[in-house]
């Protein structure tokens, strides 16, 4: 399927990690010019080196997302290099595990800051021109935990939920004027981000790293953890022109895991 986007200009947050790497690898190879943005400079410089390889275009752009007055900067710096975002893909990391309960406070605003208010900010800086130019797609990526709360993830839990609000209601506000806004949960997806919680969760329960994963296949119908190239399909579809009618949604990406309707 020709996804009729080649040429269009992409940001991706988090590029340099496994998701957001994984996204931003193959909207290039569906043509799209490709802004690979990470607190990490050398993974998203590996990225790109990546992407270049494989004959595409990209840039990486060091960005820290608690720092607000970067955004504008840093929105210029792509769009001076590769012309006006049409597609922005909202990908943050997350906190460490932790209950919900006696969190400090300061916690709270630190990660609501960089999870949260860092990803409106951004999109209120390009949405405006994808309006003006009748077209545009926002994708926001977040966790399982937003329809089914994970045990000890609180802060992700709840702060990640606060986006599906916020997606749903950016949806109806710009769909008039052709852009798109949907909100991609993965379930149990291969990275070190799952590795790390697993390892977590491990150490915490006392129990064999081998067994929490087990226990983890056997809550998977497909029975394994999802690779990142599958749950980057999801998203290159949705930037893709044949998904103009798809707004306002949420797209799981779980292999079954979610037993919700």
């Amino acid at each position: 399927m020709d996804l009729g986007i080649s040429g269009r200009a992409a940001l991706v947050l988090g590029g340099g990690g496994g998701i957001g790497g994984a996204i931003a690898q193959i909207l290039a190879e569906e043509g799209v010019k490709v802004a690979v943005a990470d607190i990490n400079p050398e993974a998203a410089e590996q990225r790109v080196a990546a992407i270049v390889e494989a004959g595409g275009r990209a840039l990486g752009v060091e960005w820290d997302l608690s720092e607000f007055d970067a955004i504008e900067g840093n929105v210029r710096v792509v769009e001076e290099s590769l012309g006006p975002i049409d597609i922005l893909v909202n990908n943050t990391g997350g906190p460490p595990p932790s209950p919900v309960l006696g969190q400090d406070p300061t916690a709270w605003l630190n990660y609501f800051q960089s999870m949260v208010l860092s990803v409106i900010a951004i999109t209120d800086s390009v949405v405006p021109g994808m309006r003006s130019r009748g077209w545009g797609r926002v994708i926001t990526s977040t966790s399982s935990g937003v329809i089914a709360p994970i045990p000890n993830l609180g802060l992700s839990n709840a702060l990640r939920a606060s986006l599906l609000g916020w997606s749903k209601t950016l949806a109806r506000e710009v769909a008039a004027d052709g852009v798109t806004c949907n909100v991609v949960v993965p379930g149990r997806i291969g990275t070190q981000r799952t590795e790390f919680l697993d390892r977590a969760k491990s150490e915490r329960e006392g129990k064999p790293v081998e067994q929490v994963w087990a226990e983890s296949l056997a809550a998977i119908p497909a029975g394994r953890y999802g690779k990142p190239r599958e749950y980057a399909a999801a998203v290159a579809f949705l930037a893709g022109a044949p998904a103009s009618y798809i707004t306002g949604s949420v797209v799981r990406v779980d292999g079954g895991l979610i037993a919700s309707l």
